[in-house]
């Protein structure tokens, strides 16, 4: 495409990388720096690392300077493509931690025009339209300017260059293909051979050239082509041709037009029938919106050998008769010999379902037989159908199907027919070609379909309101098209008027009711038709304290066993009342799951019990995972009867709830469970911690810290507020955590809370070590080592004692630091938990490191790397890592050295910088330590790159101490 239409900024790759701006040529300069532009470019939105960046574009050998040369890069790409003025954050190329992104939002790139066309190739094909999809393929062909990302050095326009060469050769292909589709195979037919001898063992293209040859009149030189392939694949590969070659190959011999031409097929190579076609396809059901995938699955084409069957599945008012309606609209030209609708029945209101028999004997008479050819038996019926239907191509769509049983009897027997069922169950017991499972619509796609029922000028004078509104309805189109009705019936209504209306979960489903449809009756139609053991399931799931649900969640709320539990979901699944987002995880959409909650409020002693049993497994998981061991929550229930072997069972259940954990404190302190709230809180406070997840935990425990003076527990005021100042020592925010620490400490000898007297002290004492002053720490930790000692508190003993030990430590009292770390580590010990005995470790191991005994540090950073790895703690694991490393440099073992810093860094690279306060700090020290080992080494170069880079982490100059050993390595590297 001409790069000077009027479009603002214009990138092409597809050839040389050009670019435009309002039509004037822009200079992206050497080849090397557009490569880094089309690395960036065709992964548009995508944050690419600077390491990443640096192998897509030199591979194997990056510059020496390291990432240091990419701005350097970025900046006159910046320039050239930007409009005057823009800064960087404003830039198409933004820089952001760690790496860059292309911001295309306002681009126009041959690439997405390329995919554009493609989609409407597609479209085109799923639609019977070869003219059209042959245009829309030479169109997407034009866009070829020559060979990709021509002359662009670097592993990733390498491949990038291979993937958009099949992507043209595949478009070539589907252009060749459409030419014999409408008859004209002899201007395939150059291009065919020139293709093939490209590529000689392409089967599908040589499967191509057959029907090309064929439909030209030349069928000895299409089957001497098979023959061709056939020798030179036995011959050369030692195998037969595949199935799509051996099918046209037969086709060839048998003459079958239809097959092998399609719509150019001669009309006399089908047979007149002296029979009457019938349709009895519904009428319009309106647009259909947002489909065009599960369309395009329903209508692609099927082998003509055989029924075909396809199940559409979904809840109640998603949209299933509309969809099969329009499908079947769009097959009943494959399908000569008729197109018959069976509305089955099997969820409607003041009408019986319709047994096999009676639909049989209306089937056969739509087929033209007379009342008396109809016999009652329903194996006489079958057979006298499969009979009927064996020479014919029909169109069979089932609507609101009971189950597989009764679709089995009515299937045809002719060749080439196809069978679209549509149901609120999913049939496994029926054999289906293909599956398609509808959901409620995307967000767009709501807004589309209630755009068009309302009126886009008024939907669009109300943009907020009518987001609103789809997400209220769920996307569901009976909820949308009821809205939408009603919005129609009432001009005076504004959007937002109904939205207001639809506020609560009391009012959702009263407002979707218009005529003789309503939501909550489609839903009540569902439910009606459950076994009891389903319908208390279903109603006990509405009560679930997260969107999203496992087996055991279920399984404690009904007091069953875990796989009853699953058992019961998979057959709620089965009935499209529950979703299974992935493997083990539940979920029901929005309304049907404000029904199920309406219906188990209806039973108020039922819910209650619900309701706590999944509050008290989350409280169970928390406190059994939580380090803190038993004696830590001194209040509220112990974990009993939970369904987890141990503390790592526990915590991969918290981790699969995901980001959903800190609602369940919000869910509790809505029902005026405070206590629980409060309760979970402060369990979960721990595991956040260990996960880095300090956001969450700090919702969490301000969310429960709101309801606390409701609890009936009054250790809930003072243990919350620990809670949250051992959150600000972890997120370095230490004035505040001193504030936390003081307020619980009044609080807790007010009510004498010792423990929570106990933890305030030793969190004061940790806060003043932060602040530069060790020895006023000292009276607060040994009162709370004591407290500890009293309460037979193992971990509170050990954290204890383990700050006391980091003070004796700064002061250079080593033999107090070690006594210390000793006596954490028996306590540690007697608490069980890998991470706090390998904490109290790595510390011993620390004075060892500064004292210079090597061997001892050695051994203990080994032992405390493989304890705190299966604790699960990332950071603490790559500082053990990397001391480890300094460890063995200590005692020479260089190559040892290097290894543990990298595997150190790997480690660190999985944490987020945007939510571990520490990253940037501990990137730096690593660093480090790993240019000193480089430099011990002699590989000067190395050394310097990596004391550059730690130089040049964001914010390095908040860390004085890192920077400084930084330096030093540098100066040290220029000396030698």
């Amino acid at each position: 495409m001409d790069g000077g239409s009027a479009e603002r900024l214009r990138i092409e790759v597809l050839g040389p990388v050009r670019a435009w701006r309002d039509g004037t040529p822009l200079d992206l300069g050497p080849i090397r720096r557009q490569a880094v532009l089309a690395a960036l470019v065709l992964r548009p939105g995508t944050l690419v690392s600077h390491e990443q960046l640096l192998v897509d574009v030199w591979g194997a050998q990056p510059p020496k300077t390291g990432r240091r040369v990419l701005p350097s890069y970025v900046y006159p790409l910046r320039k050239a493509l930007d409009a005057v003025g823009t800064g960087p954050a404003a830039s198409v190329i933004r820089g952001g931690r760690g790496g860059y992104r292309f911001v295309g939002d306002e681009v126009r790139l041959d690439v997405a025009e390329l995919a554009e066309r493609l989609g409407e190739v597609q479209r085109a094909r799923a639609s019977d339209d070869p003219a059209t999809a042959m245009a829309c393929s030479a169109q997407a062909l034009g866009l070829f300017r020559d060979e990709p990302l021509a002359g662009l050095p670097g592993p990733f326009a390498q491949g990038e260059r291979g993937r958009l060469a099949r992507r043209r050769r595949a478009l070539r292909r589907e252009n060749l293909e459409c030419l014999v589709l409408l008859g004209r195979s002899a201007d395939a037919l150059d291009d065919l051979v020139a293709m093939s001898a490209s590529d000689p063992y392409d089967e599908s293209l040589t499967a191509l050239r057959m029907r090309a040859l064929y439909g030209s009149g030349r069928q000895v030189e299409a089957l001497s082509a098979y023959q061709d392939m056939r020798t030179r694949l036995r011959d050369e590969l030692g195998v037969d041709p595949g199935e799509e070659l051996s099918r046209a190959h037969q086709a060839v011999l048998r003459r079958d037009d239809a097959q092998l031409l399609g719509a150019a097929a001669s009309p006399a190579a089908v047979p007149r029938r002296p029979r009457r076609v019938v349709n009895e396809l519904p009428g319009g059901t309106g647009r259909l919106i947002g489909r065009e995938r599960e369309l395009a699955l329903l209508t692609a084409p099927a082998p003509p050998e055989s029924v075909s069957v396809v199940a559409v599945d979904g809840t109640a008012g998603v949209g299933k008769t509309a969809l099969v309606v329009h499908a079947a609209g769009a097959l009943r030209a494959h399908h000569p010999d008729g197109c018959l609708f069976v509305d089955l029945r099997a969820h409607s209101t003041g009408r019986h379902r319709i047994s096999p028999q009676r639909v049989l004997r209306r089937l056969l008479r739509s087929l033209g037989a007379a009342d008396s050819e109809v016999p009652d038996d329903l194996d006489e019926l079958t057979a006298a159908w499969r009979a009927a239907t064996s020479p014919l191509r029909l169109l069979l769509v089932l609507d609101d199907v009971p189950g597989a049983r009764q679709i089995r009897p009515l299937l045809p027997a002719g060749p080439g027919s196809t069978v679209l069922v549509a149901g609120r169950r999913r049939l496994a017991g029926l054999d289906a070609d293909r599956r398609v499972t509808l959901e409620p619509l995307e967000t767009g796609e709501g807004l589309s379909l209630l755009r068009d029922i309302v009126g886009e000028r008024r939907a669009d004078r109300e943009p907020a309101a009518t987001r609103q509104l789809v997400r209220l309805c769920d996307g569901l189109p009976l909820a949308l098209r009821i809205a939408g009705a009603r919005l129609q019936t009432r001009p005076a209504w504004t959007l937002a008027y109904l939205v207001e209306r639809m506020a609560g979960d009391e009012h959702r489903l009263g407002e979707l009711s218009a005529g003789d449809r309503s939501v909550e009756a489609a839903f009540r139609l569902s439910y009606d038709q459950l076994t009891p053991e389903q319908q208390l399931t279903f109603r006990t799931l509405g009560l679930s304290p997260t969107v999203e649900f496992d087996a055991p969640t279920s399984a404690a709320m009904l007091d069953r066993s875990p796989r009853d539990a699953e058992r019961i979901l998979e057959s709620l699944v089965d009935a499209s009342l529950v979703q299974q987002p992935r493997p083990g995880r539940y979920r029901l959409h929005d309304l049907v799951r404000v029904h199920a909650r309406r219906l188990a409020e209806a039973e108020p002693d039922e819910a209650g019990a619900a309701r706590t049993a999944a509050l008290r497994l989350y409280l169970d998981a928390a406190r059994t995972t939580s380090d803190w061991g038993p004696g830590g929550f001194p209040t509220g229930p112990q974990p009993g009867g939970a369904p987890f072997a141990d503390w790592k069972e526990a915590e991969g259940w918290l981790d699969a709830a995901g980001a959903e954990l800190a609602d369940v404190v919000g869910h509790a302190a809505a029902l005026g469970e405070a206590d629980y709230a409060c309760w979970i809180a402060e369990a979960l406070s721990d595991y956040f911690i260990r996960r880095g997840r300090y956001h969450e935990g700090r919702t969490a425990l301000e969310s429960a810290l709101a309801h606390a003076d409701r609890a009936t527990d009054r250790r809930m005021a003072p243990a919350l507020r620990n809670c949250l100042g051992i959150a600000d020592i972890y997120q370095g925010r230490i004035p505040q955590a001193r504030d936390r620490f003081a307020e619980a400490l009044d609080l807790s000898r007010r009510r004498a809370e010792r423990r929570e007297e106990a933890v305030a002290l030793g969190g004061l004492g940790a806060a003043d070590l932060n602040l530069g002053r060790a020895e006023e720490a000292i009276p607060s930790l040994t009162e709370a080592v004591e407290l500890a000692g009293r309460l037979d508190d193992d971990w509170l003993a050990a954290m204890g004692l383990s700050i006391l030990g980091a003070v004796h430590h700064s002061r250079q009292r080593s033999e107090e630091a070690l006594d210390c770390f000793a006596a954490a580590r028996a306590h540690a010990e007697s608490n069980g938990r890998p991470r706090v005995i390998g904490m109290a470790v790595a510390n011993a191991a620390g004075v060892h490191l500064d004292l210079g005994r090597y061997g001892a540090a050695k051994a203990l950073y080994r032992h405390a790397a493989e304890l705190v790895q299966r604790g699960g703690d990332v950071l603490l694991h790559a500082i053990v890592l990397t001391r480890l490393g300094t460890a063995e440099q200590g005692e020479g073992n260089l190559s040892a050295a290097t290894a543990l810093h990298h595997q150190a860094l790997s480690r660190h690279r999985t944490l987020s910088p945007l939510t571990e306060p520490h990253y940037d700090r501990l990137e730096m020290d690593i660093r480090a330590r790993l240019g000193r080992a480089y430099s011990a080494a002699g590989r000067l170069a190395e050394a310097r790159e990596q004391f550059q880079t730690a130089l040049a982490v964001p914010g390095a100059g908040e860390y004085p101490v890192e920077r400084a050993q930084a330096i030093a390595g540098l100066d040290e590297c220029d000396d030698r």
